[in-house]
């Protein structure tokens, strides 16, 4: 072995774990938008579902689109399912999202489109690059 080999094997030995970065504004809207997004799909598809769940405003939300910001509120604001502990749950989840976009991370967040209608129905999921890409 040679001295150069040695010194980067005790190098990297004594290296402690690297931290993951932690979340910013940005991840953290992202994280969330998303995880309320499947939580209501989820909601929508138990069985069995709750009677009030499909009069809900849709909430399938794209942190990208200026409309998101009054979809958060109608969201909350919507007296159906008064007292359902999981869309209770969901509604403080959203409340939270819509403080941090409005507040915390306002000056972190770039809105794309305003496309209201895009917030109306679910988000397709790709699995691959676009046509044409590789």
């Amino acid at each position: 072995m040679t001295p150069r080999t040695s010194l980067l094997l005790l190098l990297l030995a004594g290296l402690p774990a690297a931290q993951p970065a932690p979340p910013t504004c940005y991840s953290r809207m992202l994280t969330l938008s998303r995880e309320i997004t499947g939580d209501f799909q989820s909601l929508q598809a138990a069985e069995p579902v709750e009677s009030c769940v499909r009069y809900l405003p849709g909430l399938y939300l794209d942190i990208h689109n200026y409309c998101v910001l009054a979809k958060l509120r109608d969201f909350v604001a919507s007296p159906q399912c008064w007292k359902v502990a999981q869309v209770d749950v969901l509604k403080d989840k959203v409340r939270k999202l819509y403080t941090i976009m409005n507040s915390f991370c306002r000056r972190d967040l770039v809105f794309l489109s305003d496309d209201c209608s895009a917030l109306e129905y679910p988000i397709p999921v790709t699995t691959g690059p676009p046509d044409g890409q590789s």
